[in-house]
């Protein structure tokens, strides 16, 4: 037995659903507000991994642009030598450094927390819709 590695489109699953239910003639199926709350669904989760991605993305552009900072600081704070002045300034850049590591560690964490909430409202909302949906179709007519 041969299994299909292609994933079905969303079109064809549709399809396959609309003669399924045309096959069967369930009565009081409303067979295209079935699809169309899939075809929904599969938009919202789409749309949330997008969301995801692009969130994560950033996330990870970001952290490469401190960290290059933040090696160019350290690179310029030893080249000042091992004299007493360059060792107060590379005392300075540390401590500096360190600061900016809370700072940044800070600014990466908020970032993901609003990726991530972005990628959670679109799925909630779905939900929140698909409960609307579900008391409509359980509704006697």
């Amino acid at each position: 037995m041969e299994a299909d590695s292609k994933p079905q489109s969303s079109a064809a699953w549709s399809d396959g659903l609309r003669k399924l239910g045309d096959a069967f003639k369930l009565p009081g199926l409303d067979i295209a507000a079935l699809v169309d709350w899939q075809r929904k669904d599969m938009e919202a989760l789409v749309e949330a991994n997008r969301q995801a991605y692009a969130g994560m993305s950033a996330l990870i552009e970001r952290r490469n642009e401190m960290l290059q900072n933040a090696l160019t600081q350290w690179q310029a704070a030893i080249g000042n030598g091992v004299s007493v002045d360059g060792l107060t300034k590379q005392a300075e850049t540390v401590s500096l450094g360190i600061q900016k590591a809370f700072e940044n560690f800070r600014e990466l964490a908020e970032m993901e927390a609003q990726s991530r909430n972005n990628a959670w409202k679109i799925a909630r909302d779905r939900w929140e819709e698909n409960l609307v949906n579900l008391q409509k179709l359980i509704q006697p007519k």
